[in-house]
């Protein structure tokens, strides 16, 4: 459902009360809205976190602890991988996104509700 007209007003007048009040908090969360988890870093992230334990487990059952160690680096590789945010893509290079692009569904929601934001109605 799309924001009333009253409504994107008080959200716009909100937004620059933080960036008058805060700025550095304002911009922190900019950078921060415009990065996002992907699920394909996620999905390998998991697989090579699981792969990490498997190497763990190797090395505890053959009692050598530099593969012990290796097994527990590469599981912590694995979910630093996974929870690391990057930034969205379309971001930086003043290039509009466009629904037809990779992304599916919701990558079409939030490039409509850009273009409303931007005042670019059909």
């Amino acid at each position: 459902m799309p924001l009333s007209e009253h409504e994107q007003r008080l959200l716009e007048q909100l937004e620059q009360q933080l960036h008058a009040d805060d700025p550095k908090f304002a911009s922190h969360m900019e950078a921060a809205g415009s990065r996002s988890l992907s699920t394909r870093h996620i999905v390998v992230g998991s697989l090579v976190a699981v792969a990490g334990i498997l190497v763990l487990l190797i090395g505890i059952w053959n009692q050598i602890i530099a593969v012990g160690v290796l097994g527990f680096v590469i599981m912590g590789a694995g979910v630093y991988w996974a929870t690391t945010r990057r930034p969205s893509r379309g971001q930086g290079s003043g290039a509009r996104r466009t629904s037809q692009s990779k992304g599916g569904f919701m990558s079409g929601l939030e490039d409509r509700w850009d273009q409303r934001r931007n005042g670019e109605d059909r």
